[in-house]
């Protein structure tokens, strides 16, 4: 198929990826190489919700994880992760859904890692099709990280680790702040800076009136945010 690519991963995983799903960037690598200095314990049940094609959650398979639940709100990407999955031959469940689905659901997990979208956009939402909804989330890039923030403690088990990659531009003080309100021992754990991809480049004036960026900025930061569920003393486990 032409519009497929063939990707291999540093960590010798073959990933296909359709036209449609967001492939590995950046912010993938940089969410991979956080998960593992994160020493997944071995037999961890783990959530990694946008999962595009699977990369992060077949990581945390061939990190020991017992169980590896990822989830996508795109139907191509789900597809395509659980095809990747078989074809690395790594125990991995793919669904539709998000973590409002997971709570629903009533799980916790051991490790949730995260790359929502969170790309600042013009409008009050993302895109609600198309290439465009791995990315866009509203005018401050947060129409995502706010909520997944707020039910982080609701999604871990008791010692649980949230691990969350957005770009500075997004306000990762806001992050910290929000996931610390919500009881999780939260910092910046990563950090990447690199070029302007297509999207922020045809956006840079407006993200510049916006006051995100600076005038003539075509770089941004990425961040990989850490947060842990300490239990309180004396608890007898998850709230």
């Amino acid at each position: 198929m032409k519009a497929m690519r063939v990707l291999r991963d540093t960590g010798n995983l073959t990933l296909l990826q359709p036209r449609g799903v967001y492939g590995p960037q950046g912010d993938s690598y940089l969410l991979r190489d956080a998960l593992m200095k994160a020493s997944v314990p071995q037999g961890a049940q783990v959530l990694d919700v946008c999962t595009g094609t699977g990369l992060i959650a077949m990581v945390a398979a061939r990190l020991g994880a017992r169980r590896v639940h990822a989830v996508d709100t795109c139907y191509r990407a789900v597809l395509t992760a659980r095809g990747n999955a078989r074809l690395n031959r790594l125990p991995v469940r793919v669904e539709h859904g998000d973590f409002r689905f997971c709570r629903a659901a009533g799980r916790r997990y051991d490790v949730v890692t995260a790359n929502p979208p969170y790309v600042p956009c013009p409008g009050p939402g993302g895109a609600a099709r198309g290439p465009a909804r791995a990315w866009d989330a509203g005018p401050d890039g947060r129409r995502h990280l706010d909520l997944l923030c707020a039910m982080a403690p609701r999604l871990l088990a008791a010692d649980g680790t949230l691990l969350l990659v957005h770009s500075a531009l997004c306000a990762p003080h806001r992050t910290l702040r929000l996931l610390g309100e919500a009881g999780l021992k939260a910092s910046v754990v990563a950090r990447r800076r690199q070029p302007f991809g297509p999207v922020l480049t045809a956006r840079a004036a407006w993200l510049a009136e916006q006051g995100l960026i600076e005038r003539g900025q075509r770089e941004e930061d990425l961040v990989v945010v850490r947060a842990d569920r300490v239990p309180a003393p004396g608890a007898g486990g998850p709230a």
